[in-house]
């Protein structure tokens, strides 16, 4: 641990990931208030490749903004995805294809997302002003059944 004055402000660990995700996810940080005390929410990851497994908490709402991004890691093309992402925000499904941010109103019922297609890794992070990752259930899953979403 830093001894120094503001070495705590720097996180270089994180907690380790779901283990059911190892083969699809590798969390690089994760920081809260939990942390660190008085921070905000922010997750960084790198999903890896495809899956049918849905990610993203299933549908769900927060009680603040927030902003889920995901990146590319093609340097020549840093715009270009590498991949597909099928995420759903309220009743509409979304096929994303370039590196993007999502701004997310809280009360939005979103998620799950899936990767559809990935050619190479696709970094991912969401972050909100809050101080913990708190979650409600969305009151409607209008994405449908396992079928309509594939």
């Amino acid at each position: 641990m830093d001894k120094s004055k503001y070495g705590k402000y720097i996180q270089t660990e994180t907690e380790p990931d779901r283990p059911d995700l190892a083969d699809i996810r590798h969390r690089i940080l994760y920081l809260d208030n939990n942390v660190l005390p008085g921070a905000f929410y922010l997750s960084c990851c790198w999903y890896l490749k495809a899956s049918d497994k849905a990610l993203g908490e299933g549908p769900h709402v927060h009680d603040f903004d927030e902003v889920i991004t995901f990146i590319g890691s093609n340097p020549k093309d840093p715009h270009d995805l590498g991949g597909e992402i099928e995420l759903w925000l309220g009743d509409e499904k979304h096929m994303l294809t370039k590196s993007c941010l999502i701004f997310i109103p809280k009360g939005l019922s979103h998620c799950p997302f899936f990767i559809r297609r990935a050619e190479r890794p696709i970094f991912h992070f969401s972050t909100g002003p809050s101080k913990a990752y708190v979650k409600g259930k969305a009151k409607v899953y209008p994405h449908g059944n396992e079928e309509e979403r594939k």
